[in-house]
This record gives C-alpha cells, sequence and structure tokens, in this order.
C-alpha cells in the first residue's frame, strides 16, 4: 500500500517558513513571489488500514492545535489560493532522518516493526503565489529549494494540480536484489590504462602508486599466499579500493609524510625536509613535553582520534577538529550535518570514549552577496552559506551538544570549495576499570562490532574524493547526511558499555567505513578477519567494496572480548542500537576480508599500512610583491571606521550565532556574544565541564588567510599569536594550554595543471616552519591536527584555489571560571590601556582591502615579548585586576574600540598621541593597522597603580577613559578630535550588513 499524508499548518496561522523562503527567493534569486505555503508530506509505504493511516495523521505526524491533515491533496482541501506547487524529497538511497523518525512513529502505533519493503518517505510541497513563469519556477527549484544532487522535484501549475489531484511522486525506494559481484583488475597493463583505471574509479591513485600495487601482486611469496585463500594475480575491487582510500591524501597525509626538496631563493638554503609532520609538529611538541618534566599534561598526542590532555586528577579532556570542505561543497547541509556529526566521533572514539561537551565550528565562504557569473557546478555562497549553517545547527543541536564559539571568513576565493571547520571537545575519566583512559588496544580473539547506523551508498568515494579538486566527474555518492538522533543514542550507550567495561577498544567509522576502522585497530592485534555480508545494511544490492569502503553516518567499530559480548549486545538491545559481529581480531598479519564465505580481499597489514614509499616533491619559495596600498589623503576617519564595521570579515555574526544553543548541559561561562545586551563578540568561550567545580576551560582560535597572499610563515604566526592572545584575553594562562593546526591548502604538487606547485608547496613548508617556531617560544604544544590538501575547483580551463589557510585552535585550563574576562566595558571612569606596540602593518589588513590593496607589510609575531606580556596580564587577572579585554585583530583599534564601547553601552575617550608605536606618523594607520600581540584593556582606578607594576616593561600605553557618554571620541595626532562617533550608530553598521 502507497499513501500519503499531508500536513500543513492551519490557514489562520502564519507560516514563518514559508515566509522565510519567499524573502530567500527575493534575496537569493531576485524573484518576487507574492507569498509562499508550505506543506510536509510523508508517503507511507506499508501494509497498513485506512483507519490505521488517519490514525498515523492525527497522532504522531500532526499538531492538532496549529496544524491540519488529508489523505490527499491538502491544498485543496484548504481551499488555498496558489499559482504553482513544487514538490521536493529526497532521491533513493539518501539518508532521510525524518522519514526514518516518521517510521519509528508508525511502529509504536502499530505496535510492530515495519517489515522489509514498508517505510516511511519526506517530502515538503511549496505553494507560490505570483506572476511567474516555469522557467522562473524551474530557477527557484533547482537554485534554492533542492539540491540535484541528492534531491528531485516536481513542478505543477495550479491548473496541473487540480487535474492531477495533487502530487503523485513515487515513494524514493531502492532497487534491490542487485547480485553481488567481485570483479578482478588486470593492472598488467599499459600506463595510460592504469590512470583509466584510477581516474574512472574516482580512486586518486597515481600512475607510479597503481604500478607499486602491480608489482605487490606480482611478488612469487605475495602470489602463493593469495593461492591459499582462493585469490590469483588480478586485484579484487574490493582490495583495490582499500588501498585507493588507504592511501588516500586525506588518510595517508602523503604531502605532510613526503619528502620535500626546498629552497629559498632569498636565504639561498637547499635543504631537503624528510616529512613536515615529524619535523615540524611532532618534534616541537616532544620538545615541549621534554620541558615540562614529570609536569607533562599532554597524555596522548598525533595517535588517535583526538588529542588528550590533562584536565585535573580526576579528568581528562579530548580535542579535535575536522574539516568536511569537498562535500559540503556539493551538498552543504549534508556535508556540513556530517562534518560535525563525523567530528563528534572523534573524541568520542578516542582512547575508551569521551563525553562531549562542546562544539567549536568555523565556515570560510565567498560573499553572499556574490553578484559574479558562477562556474559550472558550483552553488551560489549564499545557498552554501544557508546550508552548511543549518547542517551544523541540527548536528549540534539536535545531539545536546552546545557550540560554544566559531567564526566567519569571507574571501571571493571560497567560491571553488568553502572550509567547513568543526570541532568537539570531550571529557573522560582519568581511569576507566582502573587504566588510563587515553590506552586502547584490540586484542587478537578480540570480536569486531559495529554499532549504530547502517551501511549505504552515501558517502562512497568520501576519502578518495576528498583528496582531490572539485571537477565535473566529483561523485554524488560522496555526499553523506548524518543522523544526530541515532548516533546520541548510541552515544549513550556505550558510555555505559565503557563504564562496564565491555570493550577493549573503540574507534568511529569515519572515512574509509570499515575500511579504515577495522584495518586501523587491527595494527594493535596483527589482523583480522570480516565477513561483509553480516554487516547491516540500509537496503539490499551494494556490492561488497561498497559495504567495504562507504562512510554512511553515526557508526562505530569495538573491540569486544568474546566473554563479554553477550553482554554488550543485550544492553546495545536494551538501548534499541543495532550492534553486530562481523569478525575477529588476529594476528595473522592479514587485512582478510570475506563475503559469503569467499575471499574478497586478502593483503598484508603492512603492504597498506607502510606500503607506500615517501612522496618526492619539489618547493621553491619566491616572495611575491604586491602594489603598496594607495591610502586616501585626508579619510574621514568616522565613514572609515562605520565602513570597517560593516565588512562581512568584522560585521556581527548574531545572526548565526543565535541559532546554535551555547546552552545546553549548562556549562556555558562565557558566550559567543556578551556585554550589557549580549551582542558583544566575545574573544573566547568559558565553559565548566564538571557542573560542580569552579574548574573551567578556555577554548579560542585563529585564523587570518589573507596574510597568505603576502607570506604564510607570518599567517600561521598571526593565526597562532590571535588564538592564544584570544584565550589569555578571557582568563587563560599558557602554562596549560594545548594548541591544533588544520592546515587547509590549495594543491602544492607540479603538475600540468598546477604549474605554481612549486612555489605553494614553499608556502606550506613556510607555513609549518612558523608553526614549529612559534609552538616552542610560546610553550603551546600542538596536540592533535588535520591536513586537508586539495581545495581547488577545476572544471575545463577554470580554475579557483583557496587562500592558503591554517586554523589554529587552542584549549586551555582555567582555575577558577570567577576570574574569566569579557570584553566589554564596565564602568565609566575606568581607565583604558593599549597593551602591546602598533607598526605601519597594513599588509593584507581589512583597511587594505576596504582601499583595493593587499600591500607588503604584513603584520610579523615577536613571540619572547608577546609572551612576557600575556604571562603580566594573566597574573593581573588572577588578582582580579582588569575589569575588561578585548583582542586586537581585523580591523585594528579602531575596532576593537568600537566593539568593547558598544557591547558595554559605555563611551570612550582616547589619545592617539599616547598609542606606543614604531614609525607610524597617520591617525587611520594607528587607528586600523593589525599589528599583533596587542589587547585593549579597562582597568579601574584604584587598581591601576598594582596593574601597571604588574605590566612592568611588557610595552602598554594609558590611552584615556570610560565615559558614561555614549560616543566614541578620539584625538588624533595633531591634537584635535579625529572621530567622534555615537555608539548606536557604529553598532548599527556592525550588525546590519548579515541581518538576513
Amino acid at each position: 500500500m502507497l499513501a500519503r499524508i499531508e500536513v500543513g499548518l492551519k490557514t489562520r496561522i502564519n507560516d514563518a517558513f514559508g515566509e522565510a523562503t519567499r524573502k530567500r527567493i527575493a534575496t537569493d534569486l531576485k524573484v518576487a513571489a507574492d507569498g509562499v505555503r508550505t506543506i510536509k508530506v510523508f508517503t507511507v509505504e506499508a501494509e497498513i488500514s485506512p483507519a490505521q493511516l488517519s490514525a498515523a495523521a492525527a497522532g504522531p505526524y500532526s499538531d492538532p492545535v496549529t496544524q491540519e491533515f488529508a489523505l490527499g491533496p491538502l491544498a485543496l482541501a484548504q481551499g488555498l489560493a496558489f499559482d504553482w506547487c513544487i514538490e521536493v524529497g529526497f532521491r533513493p538511497g539518501v539518508t532521510d532522518n525524518e522519514g526514518r523518525t516518521a517510521a519509528q512513529a508508525l511502529e509504536l502505533l502499530l505496535g510492530r516493526k515495519l517489515q522489509a519493503g514498508e517505510a516511511v518517505y519526506t517530502s515538503t510541497q511549496y505553494l507560490l503565489r505570483g506572476r511567474l513563469s516555469r522557467e522562473q519556477i524551474t530557477t527557484i527549484a533547482a537554485k534554492l529549494l533542492a539540491n540535484e544532487l541528492i534531491e528531485r522535484f516536481t513542478i505543477l501549475d495550479h491548473q496541473e494540480f487540480t487535474a492531477q489531484g495533487g502530487v503523485t511522486a513515487h515513494a524514493p525506494r531502492v532497487a534491490g536484489g542487485t547480485r553481488h559481484q567481485v570483479l578482478e583488475i588486470d593492472l598488467n597493463v599499459a600506463d595510460e590504462e592504469l590512470l583509466r583505471i584510477s581516474r574512472e574509479g574516482i580512486l586518486a591513485l597515481t600512475l607510479e602508486e597503481m604500478k607499486i600495487i602491480r608489482d605487490h601482486l606480482a611478488d612469487p611469496a605475495v602470489l602463493a599466499q593469495r593461492r591459499k585463500v582462493g585469490l590469483g594475480a588480478r586485484i579484487t575491487d574490493v582490495e583495490l579500493e582499500v588501498l585507493a582510500q588507504s592511501w588516500s591524501e586525506h588518510c595517508k597525509h602523503k604531502i605532510f609524510s613526503g619528502d620535500i626538496h626546498y629552497e629559498d631563493t632569498v636565504s639561498g638554503e637547499k635543504t631537503v625536509f624528510r616529512s613536515l609532520f615529524d619535523t615540524f609538529i611532532k618534534q616541537p611538541t616532544a620538545e615541549i613535553r621534554r620541558r615540562m618534566g614529570a609536569g607533562d599534561w599532554c597524555l596522548s598526542v598525533f595517535k588517535d582520534n583526538a588529542g588528550v590532555v590533562r584536565f585535573n586528577q580526576d579528568w581528562n579532556v579530548a580535542f579535535k577538529v575536522e574539516t568536511h570542505n569537498s562535500p559540503s561543497a556539493l551538498d552543504p547541509y549534508g556535508g556540513a550535518l556530517t562534518g560535525i556529526v563525523g567530528v563528534n566521533r572523534d573524541p568520542f572514539g578516542t582512547g575508551m570514549g569521551a563525553k562531549l561537551i562542546a562544539n567549536t565550528d568555523v565556515f570560510c565562504f565567498a560573499s553572499p552577496f556574490y553578484a559574479e557569473p558562477l562556474p559550472a557546478r558550483l552553488l551560489h555562497p549564499k545557498r552554501i552559506f544557508e546550508g552548511v549553517r543549518l547542517g551544523v545547527e541540527h548536528g549540534g543541536n539536535k545531539s545536546g551538544i552546545p557550540t560554544i564559539n566559531g567564526s566567519l571568513v569571507f574571501d571571493p576565493r571560497f567560491a571553488g570549495k568553502p572550509l567547513v571547520f568543526c570541532g568537539t571537545i570531550g571529557i573522560m575519566p582519568a581511569l576507566v576499570g582502573g587504566k588510563p583512559s587515553q590506552d586502547k588496544k584490540a586484542l587478537p580473539g578480540d570480536l569486531i562490532v559495529m554499532t549504530g547506523g547502517r551501511i549505504g551508498k552515501d558517502g562512497i568515494h568520501g576519502a578518495t574524493f576528498s583528496s582531490e579538486e572539485l571537477h565535473e566527474d566529483s561523485p554524488a555518492t560522496a555526499v553523506q547526511i548524518g543522523d544526530p538522533i541515532t548516533q546520541k543514542k548510541m552515544f549513550d550507550c556505550l558510555l555505559k558499555a565503557r563504564d562496564r567495561g565491555l570493550y577493549n577498544c573503540i574507534t568511529d567509522n569515519g572515512a574509509g567505513g570499515l575500511s579504515s576502522s577495522v584495518g586501523e585497530m587491527a595494527q594493535d592485534s596483527g589482523g583480522f578477519e570480516l565477513h561483509l555480508e553480516r554487516a547491516p545494511l540500509k537496503y539490499a544490492g551494494l556490492q561488497p567494496w561498497e559495504i567495504m569502503i562507504s562512510e554512511a553516518q553515526e557508526r562505530m567499530t569495538l573491540a569486544v572480548p568474546p566473554a563479554k559480548i553477550d553482554e554488550f549486545l543485550a544492553l546495545c538491545a536494551q538501548m534499541e542500537v543495532e550492534a553486530t559481529v562481523l569478525g575477529t581480531f588476529t594476528d595473522s598479519g592479514k587485512f582478510h576480508v570475506l563475503h559469503e564465505g569467499q575471499t574478497v580481499a586478502c593483503l598484508a597489514m603492512d603492504f597498506i599500512h607502510q606500503g607506500l614509499p615517501p612522496m618526492q616533491m619539489v618547493a621553491r619559495w619566491i616572495p611575491p610583491v604586491h602594489p603598496e596600498i594607495q591610502l586616501p589623503t585626508d579619510p574621514d576617519l568616522g565613514a572609515e571606521l562605520h565602513a570597517l564595521l560593516g565588512r562581512l570579515n568584522i560585521c556581527s555574526k548574531e545572526y548565526v550565532v543565535r541559532q546554535y544553543d551555547h546552552e545546553v548541559q549548562g556549562g556555558s561561562v562565557v558566550k559567543p556574544l556578551t556585554g550589557a545586551d549580549n551582542d558583544g563578540p566575545s574573544d573566547a568561550a568559558v565553559i565548566r565541564p564538571l557542573l560542580d567545580s569552579p574548574e573551567g576551560l578556555v577554548v579560542a582560535h585563529g585564523i587570518c588567510p589573507r596574510y597568505s597572499d603576502i607570506d604564510t610563515y607570518h599567517m600561521v604566526a598571526c593565526a597562532m599569536d590571535e588564538a592564544i592572545r584570544n584565550a589569555v584575553a578571557t582568563g587563560a594562562g599558557l602554562d596549560h594550554m594545548a594548541g591544533l593546526d588544520n592546515f587547509c591548502w590549495c594543491d602544492p604538487i607540479l603538475s600540468e595543471k598546477t604549474p605554481d606547485g612549486p612555489y605553494k608547496l614553499a608556502q606550506l613548508v613556510r607555513a609549518n616552519q612558523a608553526l614549529a617556531a612559534y609552538a616552542l617560544a610560546f610553550g603551546v604544544p600542538c596536540i592533535s591536527g588535520k591536513d586537508s590538501m586539495k581545495n581547488d575547483y577545476m572544471m575545463g580551463s577554470v580554475k579557483i584555489s583557496i587562500p592558503p589557510t591554517l586554523l589554529f585552535s587552542v584549549v586551555a585550563r582555567i582555575a577558577d571560571v570567577n576570574r574569566a574576562v569579557t570584553m566589554d566595558a564596565k564602568k565609566a571612569g575606568d581607565l583604558v590601556y593599549l597593551l602591546g606596540t602598533t607598526y605601519a602593518e597594513l599588509g593584507g589588513s581589512e583597511y587594505a582591502a576596504r582601499h583595493q590593496g593587499i600591500g607588503n607589510q604584513v603584520p610579523k609575531v615577536d613571540a619572547a615579548t608577546a609572551l612576557a606580556r600575556y604571562q603580566a596580564l594573566h597574573q593581573a587577572m588572577s588578582r582580579g585586576l582588569v575589569a575588561s579585554c578585548h583582542d586586537l585583530s581585523d580591523g585594528g583599534l579602531g575596532v576593537a574600540a568600537a566593539e568593547t564601547a558598544f557591547a558595554g553601552g559605555l563611551g570612550l575617550n582616547l589619545d592617539l598621541r599616547r598609542v606606543a608605536a614604531a614609525n607610524v606618523h597617520r591617525d587611520d594607520v594607528l587607528l586600523f593597522a593589525e599589528s599583533q600581540s596587542r589587547l585593549l584593556v579597562t582597568v579601574a582606578p584604584a587598581d591601576a597603580p598594582a596593574f601597571e607594576e604588574i605590566l612592568g616593561a611588557t610595552g602598554w600605553s594609558r590611552l584615556g577613559e570610560v565615559t558614561g557618554d555614549p560616543v566614541l571620541r578620539i584625538t588624533g595626532l595633531n591634537g584635535e578630535t579625529v572621530l567622534a562617533e555615537g555608539l548606536g550608530d557604529l553598532k548599527r553598521s556592525w550588525q546590519q550588513t548579515l541581518n538576513f
């Protein structure tokens, strides 16, 4: 039986979602619709009586107070006036979370489980009024309401709708029963054929890598072992897919682990770096830990899903930040939703498992007001913006995890690929079962158990797809849609299993699915045997290789001792979490996969994990030179400040912030927005992981990709300093602060399509050199990180590459959250201090960009003076001497002063003649230069002597005072007032840009 239940608001109730859709049609597509009304459609495919169908419609599927339902076209039943109907639903095989929940509700109503072939699917009707052509309606459907990669739509005008009796779209069933096939591929072919196999299979394997695989199979000893398990000289599709996933840039990090032949044309240096990761990330962290001695609070770094540090004697903290750029470019909602629920699994799958307490997100987009023609297959930046925002909102909010802070960064080059950074923090007991919680190991004889969601086609080739630029053959199957509700149930269940000691090891099914999770865990035991036919599938018809590498979401893999499997499965059944035994961990040394008793893959573990030699690369640094910035002769500083406050990289992000829950779990102390009206921009977040303790965590980040146009060395230094500075401004010290490095780069490998590869690789080398230098200088160890190296769009002759970007995140322990400091001015009469020195550093600044320039004087970080300043400031904060503190970053002193003032609802009188500066002779440069390591601080007059004594010779100046007059007033170098702007006007300029 196939039936439809249509549910909509009662006609007297305003349709807020429909009105929001109408506004989006107007703003995003410049098409005027008179009105939009929406109806939710549930397509029920089940053996169900009409009475039961009506009970479902009246019960779980509708709200009798606000909604009406019909078992046919509700629009006709309600007599709605409309000119067009667009119905949007998922394509076959795409995860439909709302449909899954609706099916569960139907099962409760029926008192039975739905059988094979029975399901509930959802779609949405958009009823539009207005003089709109079919072409316009098609544009609205394809460009705004549906993502044709994962959704399909039907269009009917009112006459067609009435004649047809409503839309009767078929339920999106997936045809089952396809015969399983395991293909054997002959690699003893010409080079061109090897490349074709890789390209058409979306394997992202190079010619050299294909030859390595071919030569390995030709080894007589290898062939003899294969004969024993029923395999021959040809590689199976399962094996080739496994190797492609395992050797992908996304999983293997070939660029960071390869050999780079580097030349600096300025210094004349020529050297070979054997692994950027080992040289510039791993070794500096080891050196910092050596300096800590017995007080080392780093517990697990670079060897698990997340970094782990000690929080206190009884608890540890795990932190990880991931990117989900490529999927978000194709499907912003699904890509970003998968990004957040995926990174949630990283701390959860670290050690013996952590309870998740906070999310943090950073998004990099092109302007939502982008007005240039879009190259083929690119979505409009506004659509990406809204889709990513919604995906992360749904993933975070529905998981019950607070989103405590984040950032939005805009640059037109992110039109090719957006950057979607999602981070998660978890907390776990220091000991689990009497053993350190960060330790885990799969043992020979342990059972391989998969829990959570089922396997589908979504996420197939996700790892290899993310290892390439976006191009015309980028696969739809790489897109995934996560289900946070299913994942939350799994998390709750597995935390109980952890505390009962029911497993030895846990990890998430991320990139590469079972291939990755089981393959990595089996490095501890020495091998495994896996039976694919046991894996629970979303639908029939998946081939063995698809089951093996699918990245379908909300799944974890565990190693469960046989003696505890019954108790483990019983717990999962009790908590309605699907758990399946797929095989056994062994010490055979083999990656052994079977399907229905037939071996479909048998590879040596050491070949998979160590069989790929280091990549050989060439890097050559030649500093770019840009035209100098043409500054206005006699700038109106008030107008300049208003303009800067409205720029996308500076303006208020409240529109996004308010849609995320930062209060859930009750531990939020310093919120994303703060101040007298809770609308000022916080520098960092502060949370209490343990609600019965004043101990807390400060979480902050730094990101400034525009500086890469001048020098990636200083871009990284500035990003690190900004992250540390934000944390210090909010009350953190540097004695218990850890960092995470997330690199997002354009393709840096020399090729026909990347002739400037040596320069881009040199940019990466310089970035890593800075990471090492400043981590050591500040004493902040990197505990985790990630790189995403192919962030380019390539279609025909059009290539768009992102600016080289580093997101540097920090987490720091604060002994007492009551000592945390916010950025808003607190009291009239308080004194205003500027900590740090201002230089004529406008290169890459927002002020330079406003005047269509880049420049060459990029801000530079003096780590020694910055460290002394931060340590003194922290001492002053610990003594309660600081009323407010705000870091200076985008827009410099002018923007920081305006934000401090209007966040507190208090004016500031500042004198630029008092600014500690070096060779700066213009008011606008003093106001808008982005020199690093500077902070704007307010202090009560009674506390000023003690504050100044603590700061000593760390570099500071007293600029003026806080006033009760709601005006930002600034005296220039000539002694005259050069700026006097009302706080209300400044705040409006800051808030209006993204006030969608």
